[in-house]
């Protein structure tokens, strides 16, 4: 548990990364409008008025002008930023979880045990990860709840083997082996002891894994086997709009920056908090 006093100096930390600030702004500002797109969108994302396709930015009313289907791109980005929010935060959540137990259980138990789990994840390493992703995509179908378990497979590897290494660094330290030897369980050794004590590296992984969950919910959507529409999704207004470029290279482009923005934001603050969280830095950017 963090004490009070590392606390402020962690946000002291924060404060003084010029960089870190500026990704955390970004990144709230697309929490914000992701949580209030039905209340800052000026439209039905999903209405189609053909009549009006193809407006350019600040056209008969809509700020960021509309697609070759006549539908409003601002609220259709809104919607799309909370798509990516919740398979950002849903696939590592997932993923993540799953890969903490396996790498606490491989590297505290070692042996047979570390050896079967970590040959497993070594054959899902063995993938590239969007490959294994468009595999579980077409074997699961569309759709969000697909897209999120397909993307947290793919994470789940990573954070095995990384809460293993520092299992096996952090159950050699004094204080695990004295509460062994006070009889405590081995649950209770690693939720309260071990976990604990690594949690610093998890937090920033996770953190730069919501951006490559991000990137690979769009790169699922742009080749069509993500997000469908009419569903509103970074990804497939990317893929329509890269139809478009010449006519109306706004849908592709507004897209492309909502992508490259939160990714930015996400692995700045990320940066952040991994010089932060480093008890050898000593120095703010």
């Amino acid at each position: 548990m963090m004490k009070s006093k590392d606390f402020f100096k962690f946000v002291k930390k924060i404060t003084q990364n010029k960089l870190a600030l500026v990704g955390l702004v970004i990144v709230l500002f697309f929490v914000v409008i992701a949580l209030l797109a039905p209340l800052l969108a000026t439209s039905d994302p999903n209405k189609i008025d053909t009549a009006n396709a193809f407006l350019s930015p600040g056209e008969a009313g809509h700020f960021l002008g509309t697609d070759n289907y006549g539908r409003d791109i601002y609220s259709r980005m809104l919607y799309g930023a909370r798509i990516s929010l919740v398979v950002g935060i849903g696939a590592v959540a997932i993923g993540g979880t799953i890969g903490i137990l396996l790498g606490l259980v491989a590297g505290y138990y070692g042996g047979i045990v570390d050896s079967v789990i970590m040959r497993v994840m070594d054959a899902l390493f063995a993938f590239p990860f969007i490959l294994l992703a468009i595999t579980l995509m077409t074997v699961l179908g569309s759709g969000l709840s697909n897209v999120i378990v397909a993307i947290a497979v793919g994470n789940v590897p990573g954070f095995a083997r990384m809460i293993r290494g520092q299992v096996l660094s952090v159950k050699e330290e004094d204080y695990v082996e004295v509460t062994e030897s006070l009889g405590a369980t081995h649950s209770r050794i690693l939720f309260s002891h071990i976990l604990p004590n690594s949690l610093a590296p998890i937090i920033i992984y996770a953190t730069m894994n919501v951006a490559g969950a991000i990137i690979s919910e769009a790169a699922l959507s742009f080749l069509g086997l993500g997000i469908q529409p009419p569903q509103a999704s970074w990804g497939n207004i990317l893929k329509e709009g890269k139809d478009y470029l010449i006519v109306s290279p706004h849908i592709a482009i507004i897209s492309g920056l909502g992508i490259l923005l939160s990714v930015l934001g996400l692995n700045l603050f990320g940066d952040g908090l991994r010089d932060a969280l480093d008890p050898r830095n000593t120095t703010s950017k």
